[in-house]
């Protein structure tokens, strides 16, 4: 077997209509398609970043709540890199989305930060 990319990555919001905002107002990925599935009571967002098909935004009647912190298992965190990441702080900081300091990777030299969506799922901003 040889893989080739990453397909998707699938998200369950706690609150679909405000994690579907955060993802594609403040976030700005583009809305491929938008299902409701009435067997499951469920929505299920396609959303792409620069055309790419990154993300399943999932809603359920119920779900588990993720722990985040301290270091949980499983997921750790989602990274996006940008062009800048002291301008992204400030456009996010600007949207009122609480940022960590940005720091140095001391391997790479690039700059990171993170910040969390509406569900705490820790999200990175690597600079290029």
């Amino acid at each position: 077997m040889k893989l080739k990319s990453i397909h998707h990555i699938a998200i369950i919001a706690s609150d679909y209509n405000k994690s579907k905002s955060f993802y594609t107002q403040i976030l700005g990925l583009h809305i491929l398609k938008e299902t409701y599935r009435q067997e499951r009571d469920s929505y299920k967002l396609d959303l792409a970043l620069n055309g790419q098909y990154i993300i399943e935004l999932f809603s359920f009647p119920k779900y588990a709540s993720r722990a985040t912190r301290p270091e949980a298992t499983g997921l750790r965190h989602l990274a996006f890199v940008v062009d800048n990441v002291d301008e992204a702080v400030q456009e996010l900081r600007s949207k009122h989305i609480p940022v960590e300091d940005v720091r140095v990777d001391k391997i790479t030299g690039k700059k990171f930060t993170f910040f969390f969506d509406p569900d705490h799922l820790p999200l990175e901003l690597y600079e290029s």
